[in-house]
């Protein structure tokens, strides 16, 4: 698929997205509390370089999915950009993916081992599914996901035993153990799913529940995780946010940054559910997708979906005050 389709497909689906929500009463603008902010990677978006998602390692390098090129990267702290694997390609070249129609490589966690894990949507049922990438193999699918929906985010269990998975189109959280398998529909909660485009989409695990954002309904759900691995109720924790994709918590409380990717905001969203613009088009961000953070080192990345301009790896510093 040429990019100016994926220019025009996503266009449609983050504005009709901004349409089905509206911003909440209690929002504010503000440019805090983040500082030093800079643009530390460019990435190539005439090689399908557009960033998804991102997982941290210890030493502040990022692993990321490039979205459209189907690849595996890993961002090193001096800005350097490695390919670590490009999953295969459909027959179909992916015009099947649900909703999309170009096959991308989707939400990513990583363990402590090195193990990274990929989540990857082409519409054919041999490829949907979560992949596996170890150092010196090829990615092995080790977990097939229906070819109807697109897996989108992923999120790893404070054991580190097992992973949940959000399909924005079957508006579904899957979750399946780290060695793979046949994933269980975890939860199929109302509130996951879409409004006419893309449903469930971030996800993390964070003090005994699994958060989760719809980007069609402007939401971020706090799903309890009972004994037994059984899903609770959800609990609508903010609502309002158009165009809401991944996020990450700052390390107080229930507080979030998200990336919000048709306006292209970055917000800060308090426990109570009040939230604050910190970051916009005149920092850098290109429809920023995923938020990761390392103490008060904050990385955002932008996909550059419809703006076509500068897919890039934002860096800037949480201050400690509230």
């Amino acid at each position: 698929m040429s990019k100016r389709s994926i220019k025009i497909t996503m266009s449609a689906v983050l504005a009709a997205a901004a349409l089905t929500t509206t911003a909440p009463a209690n929002a504010v603008s503000a440019k805090g509390p983040l500082t030093d902010v800079r643009i530390a990677t460019h990435f190539n978006l005439s090689a399908g370089q557009m960033p998804e998602n991102i997982a941290l390692l210890p030493d502040g390098t990022a692993d990321v999915t490039f979205a459209t090129s189907r690849q595996v990267a890993q961002v090193n702290p001096g800005g350097t950009t490695r390919i670590l694997a490009t999953l295969p390609a459909p027959a179909d070249g992916g015009v099947n993916t649900p909703v999309l129609g170009f096959a991308l490589a989707t939400g990513i966690v990583r363990t402590s081992d090195g193990t990274v894990y990929v989540l990857y949507a082409t519409g054919t049922a041999d490829l949907t599914g979560l992949w596996r990438l170890r150092p010196g193999r090829a990615p092995q699918r080790i977990a097939a996901l229906p070819a109807s929906g697109l897996p989108n985010g992923l999120a790893l269990d404070g054991h580190g035993k097992r992973l949940y998975i959000t399909d924005s189109v079957l508006g579904t959280v899957w979750t399946v153990p780290v060695t793979g398998g046949t994933p269980t529909a975890w939860s199929t909660a109302p509130q996951l799913a879409r409004a006419g485009f893309l449903g469930a989409n971030g996800a993390k695990v964070h003090r005994g529940a699994l958060w989760v954002t719809n980007l069609d309904r402007g939401t971020l759900l706090r799903i309890p995780i009972r004994s037994g691995n059984r899903a609770g109720a959800p609990q609508v924790k903010a609502s309002g946010l158009a165009g809401i994709d991944d996020f990450a918590f700052t390390g107080r409380g229930d507080e979030i940054l998200a990336a919000l990717n048709g306006p292209n905001t970055v917000v800060r969203v308090k426990s109570d559910g009040t939230s604050a613009t910190v970051l916009d088009a005149t920092d850098g961000l290109q429809n920023p997708t995923s938020i990761a953070l390392r103490g008060n080192d904050v990385y955002v990345l932008s996909a550059a979906y419809t703006t076509a301009t500068d897919p890039n790896l934002l860096r800037a510093r949480l201050s400690d005050h509230r």
